[in-house]
């Protein structure tokens, strides 16, 4: 039985993950600590544990694990005080803000002996994981090209501060996306292009909120991505992954999160989504879990927090330089 804490509630997904938790057999959430005391209780209250109002009292403690869904730029720091203490970690994306910390990050864990995994939960997502399956067995032959999207509504707060941050929405969406084709074609990205600016909600705002990146892969693989907070707040569900293959034998189209029923309501006068089906966060969380348990590497490791990492920053820096650059 894993016993599970969850080190800040800054992230919206520390949410999930905690649902996910309370509904696996093998783990149970020991408890929550957050800076923010009033919302860490009240995520306790929420989720049936209890708050530890310091950090070093809930890493003293008997847990064996912690998930880390803080501000992006706090990874660094808590990941190095957890593996101090002998946890296992399941860390928020982007694993890092900078190549150096993530590099860090993965340094203290294999020093300390614990399990370092990045939280990616679109790997379990059934249609990725069917387009994998179909994509590796050859049934599109070899694959040229790729169009992808990830598109989300302006999370405000520390999102939009780069200092927290490290980025905006190209940071923010992008690395779901270069996880996932890292995964699915078995490849890593050698150069990349990206143009982004704040064009959907002001130039008052610090972060860019739309950016257009185009990327190449081993073996030539073109690459053309558009990550954006373009959803309006009325937008019924918070954002999309969908990616198109253009292979040898065949285009494949894939909509990740299209397992949702449309609801129309007269008394909110509302259009809303109705999920049904798979949990990706549920197979994230329970996947962390069996490493606890196995004392093995997460099944995605912090290696692939890494390479995710390594293209925003490109990106980044493409930008700056205005032309197309090495990963």
């Amino acid at each position: 039985m894993a016993k599970i804490g969850i080190m800040s509630f800054a992230h919206m997904h520390a949410y999930g993950y905690a649902s996910s938790v309370n509904r696996i057999p093998n783990a149970t959430l020991s408890a929550i600590w957050d800076d923010d005391a009033s919302r860490g209780r009240a995520a306790a209250k929420q989720f049936g544990t209890r708050f530890v109002p310091k950090l070093e009292n809930l890493l003293d403690s008997d847990i064996d694990a912690v998930i880390i869904t803080s501000e992006n730029k706090r990874h660094r720091e808590m990941v190095e005080a957890a593996a101090g203490a002998g946890k296992w970690i399941l860390c928020e994306k982007p694993i890092a803000t900078t190549i150096a910390d993530a590099k860090a990050m993965i340094a203290a864990c294999k020093k300390a002996k614990v399990g370092l995994g990045t939280a990616f939960p679109c790997r379990y997502v059934p249609a990725l994981m069917a387009a994998r399956a179909q994509i590796q067995a050859g049934q599109y032959g070899e694959i040229y090209a790729a169009c992808c999207t990830n598109h989300g509504q302006n999370p405000g707060g520390w999102f939009a501060d780069p200092k927290q941050s490290g980025g905006g929405a190209t940071m923010d969406h992008t690395v779901h996306v270069a996880d996932l084709l890292r995964w699915i074609l078995g490849k890593e990205f050698v150069k990349v292009y990206c143009e982004y600016d704040r064009v959907l909600h002001g130039k008052s705002l610090k972060t860019d909120d739309l950016g257009c990146v185009h990327l190449e892969m081993e073996g030539g693989v073109q690459v053309s991505h558009i990550a954006s907070w373009s959803r309006a707040k009325s937008f019924p569900i918070w954002g999309d992954v969908t990616i198109e293959f253009v292979g040898e034998k065949g285009v494949l189209n894939v909509d990740a999160f299209n397992q949702k029923l449309d609801i129309y309501s007269d008394a909110t006068m509302r259009h809303t989504y109705a999920p049904w089906g798979d949990d990706s966060d549920l197979g994230l969380v329970a996947d962390f879990a069996a490493a606890v348990d196995e004392g093995r590497e997460p099944s995605v490791t912090g290696v692939d927090g890494l390479r995710a990492t390594e293209v925003t920053v490109a990106a980044y820096k493409a930008m700056k330089a205005g032309r197309m650059i090495k990963v």
